[in-house]
């Protein structure tokens, strides 16, 4: 299944070293998109609209800290919680200490309800562009109050993944008009 990356659609230079669990007690866990609003809390962001509104997917590529792209998957509709703790959970043997994602205040919790004991010692944090977004988020989700006391988060590059997605922005228009293999083909390329 690794070498089919160009019919699947998932492309990670990490093995998968675990499959994602189907959690059945936890309603609309295996629906493709974040259907339960209610679980989201409070958090006013706008990803609350993307199942609604219906908005296409594309693909969420998993970024380092120094804007090096660590793989991809294409995702069928609206990016979701589950797409970014799907590509951590199955391809990361640990956890890893920080995660900076843009809706970390409830990727934390999603990700804590379903495999608690692998990211116990993950600290999910907002990155700097995107905080200004969640006015109704807990503070300690939020990268720039973290820095003021931990040295290691200072260290963090938070716009390394907006800087990456910005350069995939140049191969959007072109991969729009492609049969999904060959998009898939192309966004390869582009990110080796």
């Amino acid at each position: 299944v690794e070498n089919e990356w160009h019919t699947t659609g998932t492309c990670y230079g990490l093995p998968a070293v675990r499959s994602r669990r189907v959690y059945p007690k936890l309603r609309h866990d295996a629906d493709p998109a974040d259907v339960d609003t209610e679980e989201m809390g409070e958090c006013n962001k706008f990803f609350k609209t993307y199942p609604r509104n219906r908005l296409a997917g594309g693909i969420l590529v998993l970024w380092c800290t120094h804007s090096i792209c660590l793989g991809f998957h294409t995702i069928p509709v609206a990016e979701g919680r589950n797409d970014v703790f799907s590509a951590i959970y199955t391809r990361f043997p640990t956890a890893p200490e920080i995660v900076v994602y843009d809706f970390a205040c409830q990727l934390a919790p999603y990700c804590y309800v379903r495999e608690a004991r692998y990211f116990a010692n993950t600290r999910f944090l907002i990155d700097e562009l995107h905080a200004r977004d969640h006015t109704r988020c807990g503070q300690a989700c939020f990268a720039s109050n973290a820095m003021q006391y931990d040295e290691r988060i200072r260290e963090v590059n938070t716009s390394a993944a907006e800087c990456g997605n910005g350069g995939v922005g140049r191969i959007r228009k072109s991969v729009s008009y492609m049969i999904y293999e060959h998009a898939v083909i192309y966004t390869k390329v582009f990110m080796d």
